[in-house]
């Protein structure tokens, strides 16, 4: 199984959001990351961020309210 990693700017393009809001959602810990340099999430960590919080809103990664 290949287990590829992304970039926060390949995450922020991916998600079609901005890098510093990815920053957030690391902050937050509802993102998982590898520090390998810089961090790096992990396409299996990236897609199950994606299950979980779907029907979610994250405007707010502190405040996470249902849709």
């Amino acid at each position: 199984m290949e287990d590829v990693l992304y970039t926060v700017p390949e995450v922020a393009k991916l998600i079609k959001t901005n890098p510093a809001y990815v920053y957030e959602l690391i902050k937050a810990d509802l993102l998982p990351v590898l520090k390998l340099g810089s961090m790096k999430v992990r396409k299996v960590a990236l897609e199950e961020f994606l299950k979980k919080y779907e029907g979610k809103d994250l405007t707010d990664p502190k405040n996470i309210k249902d849709l």
